[in-house]
């Protein structure tokens, strides 16, 4: 015991201790995944929350800052079950060993049954649920389409169904998925191509039963929108009758199981026989009354073709044919002489009035008339342009311009432009302007 004493020591401090068991479990465990209960929840004022994160057996404490918290589809709340993304660390000032958590989320049925009910709520206040959408089944359909895996049992069982009441209805199975993150997008597909193809009256959606989790497929916010767009009537048989989907909600009709879908959407064959042999029955007299009038009736009419056979009435018309035959030859032959002869009139009377003759006439008196009309037009121009010449030199020796251009000038008011003719007009200080020929000058009267 004393030589262990007195052996070489390693001695921390506190701090130093927690630092190194922080950076062990920093280093070692990294980030985790842990799922748990929330309970003591906090936030103070910074925005950052704490709580503590339990099972039976055990908790942990937990803080979530306020740059995560922001990002967060999920609001934490106590008593909810969670599943945390965190690391793992130690907080040094108290020695506490924590998760710093950086995302959450809610785990289990519970969150997918809140996620059902949100979507059921929007779906529903859209109108996809709304009985006034509903497509009625038709009562004998030509083809039934069955959106299903082609592995399971529902589709066994379907097709027992439908083989039982009806064996000549046709069948198409449009395989798909029906578990798994993949099936939703898958069923979608399937619910397209059938109403693409256009062969199936009606559709089936089978699935057998499961927990909420193997049914989410069909509580997919895009197979609720594929049944509602699609034409085709759509029965939904998924799970069993206490399972109710999104999918049960937006199709046409909803069936308990697969095996009741399956009779709901196939005709019942005793039923079908029974009414079949009714009509038949009901069919048999008034066909068997309408034959035996037909029959008398065509017996009447062959006695009466017997006393008056059809090919006396032949040989007549055959006659009086080759009568109107002959008639039409005659008549289209005088027809042919007579348009020969007024031809033959015309283009006599045509070759005397000639029109050639007339337009070199025509041509002739135009090129004289405009041989007249050029000479007429040059005489007026001449005419005219001396009477302009004598007019304009009158005009240049009455002009005042003319006398200015002499050596003459004339003096005007500047404040009205009155021209002066007497010095008495104007007053001392007056301005005047004098214009000349070329230019003007403005004098001040002293």
């Amino acid at each position: 015991m004393t030589t262990e004493l007195q052996a070489p020591r390693t001695i921390y401090t506190v701090s130093e201790l927690n630092g190194r068991a922080r950076l062990v479990l920093s280093t070692q465990l990294g980030t985790v995944w842990v799922e748990g209960e929330i309970s003591n929840l906090s936030q103070p004022s910074s925005g950052h929350l704490y709580f503590t994160l339990k099972d039976r057996d055990a908790q942990v404490r937990c803080a979530l800052f306020r740059g995560s918290v922001r990002g967060l589809a999920c609001r934490p709340q106590n008593g909810i079950q969670v599943l945390v993304r965190a690391q793992v660390t130690l907080y040094e000032p108290r020695g506490d060993y924590q998760l710093v958590v950086d995302y959450l989320e809610e785990a289990g049925d519970g969150a997918l049954r809140r996620a059902y009910e949100a979507l059921k709520l929007k779906l529903a206040g859209e109108g996809l649920f709304d009985p006034a959408r509903k497509t009625p089944l038709p009562a004998l359909p030509r083809c039934v389409g069955i959106v299903t895996s082609p592995t399971g049992a529902a589709v066994r069982d379907v097709l027992h169904v439908l083989a039982r009441r009806f064996p000549a209805l046709p069948v198409l199975i449009f395989p798909t998925k029906v578990q798994g993150r993949e099936a939703a997008a898958e069923i979608a597909g399937a619910i397209g191509l059938a109403e693409r193809c256009g062969l199936c009256d009606v559709l089936l959606l089978a699935r057998g039963g499961g927990s909420l989790e193997d049914l989410w497929a069909y509580n997919e916010e895009i197979v609720a929108r594929a049944i509602a767009a699609c034409s085709i009537p759509i029965v939904s048989g998924v799970g069993h009758e206490t399972d109710t989907t999104i999918a049960d909600l937006a199709a046409d009709l909803r069936a308990p199981t697969p095996s009741a879908a399956a009779e709901a959407v196939s005709p019942d064959r005793v039923e079908w026989l029974a009414r079949c042999a009714r009509l038949e029955s009901q069919l048999r007299h008034p066909m068997r009354v309408r034959l035996e009038g037909y029959a008398r009736t065509l017996l009447h009419l062959e006695s009466r073709l017997r006393l008056s056979h059809p090919r006396r009435a032949l040989d007549r018309n055959a006659q009086k044919l080759d009568e109107l035959e002959l008639r039409l030859q005659r008549a289209h032959a005088h027809c042919l002489t007579r348009h020969a002869a007024r031809f033959s009139r015309v283009a006599t009377r045509l070759l005397a009035h000639r029109p050639d003759r007339t337009l070199t006439l025509l041509a002739a008196r135009r090129d004289d008339w405009e041989r007249r009309l050029n000479n007429a037009i040059r005489s007026q121009l001449q005419h005219r342009g001396m009477r302009l010449a004598q007019y304009s030199e009158k005009l240049h020796t009455v002009s005042p311009l003319a006398t200015l251009a002499r050596g003459y000038s004339i003096t005007l008011r500047r404040l009205d432009g009155k021209a002066l003719l007497d010095a008495s007009e104007v007053e001392k200080g007056e301005l005047i302007e004098t214009r000349f020929a070329a230019s003007s000058l403005i004098s001040r009267v002293e």
